[in-house]
C-alpha cells in the first residue's frame, strides 16, 4: 500500500452550507473517512481496534481553509501518517478539487491510542506500528 492514501469523494448538496460552499464540519467528517479507510487498507480496518479493545482517538485537529469547494466538485483527500510516538501519532491531509488541482485544505490531526474501556492512553502496539509507513514532514 502506498504511504500517501487518496480518498476520493463528491461534494454533495447537504453538504452546503448557508453560504453557498461546503460547510466547515464536512472537511473534519472527509479527513475522518479518509484516515479510517488508510487504517483499513494498511489491515487496521475499526472491527480489528474493537477486537483488540484498544485504538485512536482525536486530540486535536488543525485546518486551514485555502479555497472553497462546491456542490458537484470531485475532491481527492490525500492523508498520511507524518509521525508515530509511543502513545500519539500526527496524521496529515491535503484536500484537492480535481477539476482543477487547487488546494483546497492543509490539515492534520493529532491522534491518541488508548484502552477502550477506560480511554486512557495506551502504547500503540508494535503491530499497529509496522502496518503504516512514516511520511516526514518536509521544509517546503
Amino acid at each position: 500500500m502506498p504511504a500517501v492514501f487518496e480518498y476520493r469523494l463528491q461534494v454533495t448538496e447537504a453538504e452546503i452550507d448557508g453560504v453557498g460552499h461546503v460547510n466547515n464540519i464536512e472537511y473534519m467528517r472527509w479527513m475522518q473517512h479518509a484516515a479510517v479507510a488508510h487504517s483499513a487498507a494498511q489491515g487496521w480496518p475499526t472491527k480489528a481496534y474493537y477486537e483488540l479493545g484498544q485504538g485512536w482517538v482525536v486530540r486535536s485537529h488543525f485546518i486551514e481553509y485555502l479555497v472553497p469547494a462546491f456542490a458537484g466538485d470531485e475532491i481527492i483527500v490525500r492523508t498520511w501518517v507524518a509521525e508515530m510516538k509511543r502513545v500519539t501519532s500526527m496524521r496529515r491531509y491535503e484536500l484537492l478539487r480535481i477539476a482543477d488541482g487547487k488546494k483546497l485544505t492543509l490539515a492534520s490531526t493529532n491522534w491518541a491510542f488508548v484502552k477502550f474501556d477506560t480511554l486512557q492512553p495506551c502504547r500503540v502496539p508494535t503491530e499497529v506500528l509496522n502496518a503504516f509507513e512514516i511520511v516526514p514532514d518536509t521544509d517546503g
